[in-house]
């Protein structure tokens, strides 16, 4: 086959390349070991058994349509797609009967690969149960939002929930070479240097769809002009070569044409991820809301985990930032769970957010340095027991020995602290906690202050 004919006129590569079996699905084995829902479904010997439908939830081109397609070649069964864009009630409604006719009159049993469920409104869910819940069909619904918001109840306590990871980078790599290689793909009409296979890897974010997309444009760019009709008729072409050597070579510079967008030089397990994600911490931390944003920008282009970002700036806020600005760490926690809610690539909006409020907060890491100051006088002996009235006084036998006694209930107090030894008596008047004058704690310190007099009039200090 010419390498012509590869590039024109023929279904995309991503759809050429979907796996026959479960044994070419790249990834997702946590879903696939043996005796697993998946392969149970896929076994041909139960093909007319009762199986139990499926909901498939992750991200895009984690493979929920190529896992039910697969299924369905594997065992045999009818297979009927339906995209929750297009279909209504009335198509449900047909589907359903008609795979009754099947298995009652024919023995055949039928998959419904629904994508998209989460579009379906709550009628043309219900329209689902029936032919869920008698086996008429064996429905195996893909989504990328979380179905305990996006599907009715009664669907999902009749299905099986499955979560699908994104591709590791590994995965990723396995699907570009084997889609250079394979007949079904590029059929070795073309070569692919390791910088721009790591550059799809990197571009595509766990996206098998989005790689083999970008590979394909990659290898239109790496043809000879002649082969793309561009150049002289008395060029040779790519498939008149007669060694390896005369085939087109994909490069990081062809795969960056392709998707229209800079190649940056990052590795999520190199050193260009250490020294980006520090950057970004040191921005915050010195208060530079530009060039944090600037680094937040890198890693989301780079690929780099959102869950990771959403982690950091959560401790962020809690060591660079702590007391002085109270709701810096609910807006951190809040991000990191609107991340996980909705993905990406919407989620880079509250990480920006995040990112911006953490860099313009007043900083402090006071309580930061209280913890690790009081760890490490516990880590070299400097502890004692705790004061008998601050004991637990519950148990039986306890106010026998005195544990209680003498507590005073600070509530009861005027000024709600009461005068009162808390710290063991090797550690009293131990200072950790040491709040800045920045900030929510310039106000807070004064109260500290004025506490720590209440007590060292009784701790006689």
């Amino acid at each position: 086959m010419s390498s012509s004919a590869l590039f024109q006129g023929q279904t995309p590569l991503a759809v050429r390349m979907r796996p026959a079996s479960l044994d070419e699905v790249a990834g997702q084995e946590h879903l696939l070991r043996k005796g697993s829902p998946l392969v149970a479904l896929a076994d041909p010997d139960a093909a007319t058994a009762g199986s139990s439908s499926v909901i498939l939830w992750g991200p895009p081109g984690t493979g929920k349509t190529t896992l039910a397609q697969a299924i369905a070649r594997s065992s045999g069964r009818r297979f009927i797609e339906l995209s929750a864009i297009t279909a209504g009630v009335k198509d449900v409604r047909e589907v359903m009967q008609d795979a009754l006719t099947q298995r009652d009159l024919y023995g055949q049993s039928t998959i419904l690969f629904l994508d998209e469920i989460h579009r379906f409104t709550k009628a043309q869910q219900d329209a689902l149960l029936p032919g869920v819940e008698n086996g008429w069909v064996v429905l195996i619904a893909a989504t990328t939002e979380n179905p305990s918001f996006s599907v009715i109840s009664p669907l999902l306590s009749r299905s099986l929930l499955l979560t699908l990871k994104p591709l590791t980078d590994a995965d990723l790599a396995l699907l570009v070479d084997r889609a250079v290689g394979d007949a079904r793909g590029l059929a070795g009409a073309v070569e692919l240097d390791d910088d721009a296979r790591d550059a799809l890897v990197r571009l595509s974010s766990g996206d098998a769809r989005r790689a083999l997309t970008a590979l394909e444009a990659a290898a239109v760019l790496a043809r000879p002009a002649v082969d793309r009709g561009e150049g002289p008729a008395d060029e040779p072409a790519a498939d008149e070569a007669t060694d390896d050597t005369e085939r087109p070579t994909i490069t990081a510079e062809h795969v960056a044409a392709a998707v229209d967008r800079a190649l940056l030089r990052y590795d999520r397990q190199g050193d260009e991820h250490y020294d980006v994600i520090s950057a970004f911490i040191k921005s915050i931390r010195g208060s530079d809301a530009d060039a944090a944003m600037h680094y937040l920008a890198r890693m989301i282009e780079a690929g780099e985990d959102p869950r990771f970002i959403a982690r950091r700036l959560i401790i962020s806020a809690s060591e660079d930032i702590g007391l002085a600005d109270p709701q810096a760490l609910p807006i951190a926690v809040a991000a990191a769970d609107a991340v996980h809610f909705i993905g990406m690539p919407e989620g880079r909006i509250p990480l920006a957010e995040a990112t911006a409020y953490l860099a313009t907060a007043a900083k402090s890491n006071a309580a930061y340095l209280a913890i690790d100051q009081a760890i490490a006088d516990v880590r070299t002996g400097g502890f004692g027991r705790v004061p008998p009235h601050l004991r637990d006084a519950h148990y039986p036998g306890a106010k026998r020995l005195g544990h209680g006694r003498g507590y005073l209930y600070p509530h009861d107090t005027e000024v709600g602290v009461a005068r009162q030894q808390y710290l063991p008596d090797e550690l009293r008047g131990r200072r950790y906690y040491e709040p800045t004058a920045r900030g929510h704690e310039r106000d807070l310190g004064a109260r500290v202050d004025k506490i720590r007099r209440i007590l060292a009039d009784e701790n006689g200090h």
